[in-house]
């Protein structure tokens, strides 16, 4: 094995459970969307079911996931699709930033309803450190951005600024669509019409009116229509 650090990357599909050994930094960047050489992040050019014990995979299960033996190809589905172990410092330093972004997103969208206005940012993040809430530094602000305010409700009076918002997608976009707004909002009324066009209002969160305007215009190519139906 390679005396350079390395790590491992995961994926589990059809029953069958791959690992590959990666280099930890290149791994990060390209999971991230960099573009980055996949020679330059595989360790080793072996697949493993259990790296740990060194138990390579089969030809047959990379072939019945993957639909190919080239480890190269398989190597980017595994660290695109499946799970990077980051090391501890990578770990540290991208739940930080991701606190520092998640800290600002509630500082502009959320409110003390005692006052209605913002709460502090250095409230807020002693609140955070305080309620224990879980930060993934893999998903994105707005889908962890639920979970987190449950948690600091416990301590904090604070709720979420909202917006309702009416949807239109053509239909030949709405499995995508659906899928982001799903994510983002609350869905309050939903029907399809005729031709498979997709309608809805939409609860979601006072800061996101821009972000997702931009997003469904990015996903319907300008076709899909949002507006803003109130702020309360």
């Amino acid at each position: 094995m390679s005396s350079r650090k390395y790590t491992i990357a995961r994926y589990e599909a059809q029953g069958e459970r791959f690992e590959i050994l990666v280099d930890p930094d290149r791994a990060l960047e390209l999971k991230l969307g960099k573009s980055v050489s996949i020679d330059k992040v595989l360790i080793s050019d072996t697949v493993y079911k259990d790296a740990k014990k060194g138990l390579r995979a089969s030809e047959a299960s990379l072939r019945k996931v993957f639909g190919t033996t080239d480890v190269r190809k398989i190597a980017e589905t595994i660290i695109k699709k499946g799970e990077l172990l980051l090391t501890a410092e990578q770990r540290k330093k991208m739940i930080e930033e991701k606190k520092r972004q998640i800290i600002e997103f509630i500082h502009r969208n959320c409110i003390d309803p005692r006052t209605n206005l913002p709460h502090p940012v250095m409230r807020i993040e002693m609140a955070l450190e305080q309620s224990g809430a879980p930060i993934d530094p893999f998903k994105s602000v707005e889908e962890q951005i639920p979970t987190i305010l449950k948690y600091l409700q416990k301590i904090l009076p604070i709720r979420m600024a909202k917006a309702i918002v009416g949807i239109k997608i053509p239909p030949q976009f709405v499995s995508k669509a659906y899928g982001y707004v799903a994510k983002v909002g609350k869905i309050l009324r939903s029907n399809y019409q005729t031709d498979g066009t997709w309608i809805a209002e939409v609860e979601i969160p006072a800061g996101l009116q821009e972000t997702l305007i931009s997003k469904i215009n990015e996903i319907t190519k300008g076709q899909g229509e949002v507006k803003i139906i109130s702020v309360k």
